[in-house]
């Protein structure tokens, strides 16, 4: 199924994805190396910052998505796309509040690794949803040929 949000017949979206999930789950390692002791106190400073940049990047990942969500005809590959959609809102609401509670107490704390761990749960969930609607329902899959599967 073609994406309308696709660059030289390659959909954008799965491109930009990788930025937020390796940035957020780096983010995950840097806070526990920090919190066990295993680095100094920079490690909770990259932490801060890769999540940062994972928020920005999945914010810019997030539009060829809704593009894409947008242009779905298949009732269940939508429902899917949007089940997608909304955990993937709920995962930058909380690396939003992560990011809030780091500003205002410290960096690593307990709470905030928590949520860390949390938010990369619901982005398996999310990254599971999303290979079903490619895998089982080929959206974004196209023949070489240009015709739909």
């Amino acid at each position: 199924m073609h994406t309308p949000a696709s660059f030289k017949g390659h959909p954008v979206h799965p491109m930009l994805i990788v930025f937020p999930i390796g940035l957020w789950g780096f983010s995950l390692v840097a806070d526990l190396v920090y919190f066990w002791g295993w680095g100094s106190f920079t490690w909770s400073v990259v932490a801060y910052y890769t999540m940062a940049g994972g928020i920005v990047g999945a914010l810019i990942a997030a539009v060829p998505g809704v593009v894409d969500l947008l242009a779905l005809r298949h009732p269940k590959a939508r429902r899917i796309g949007f089940a997608h959609m909304i955990i993937n809102l709920v995962v930058v609401g909380l690396y939003l509040v992560n990011l809030f509670i780091r500003g205002r107490e410290s960096y690593s704390s307990t709470t905030a690794i928590a949520l860390s761990a949390a938010g990369i749960a619901l982005l398996s969930v999310s990254g599971w949803l999303g290979g079903e609607m490619v895998y089982v329902y080929g959206v974004a899959v196209e023949s070489r040929h240009g015709r739909e599967r």
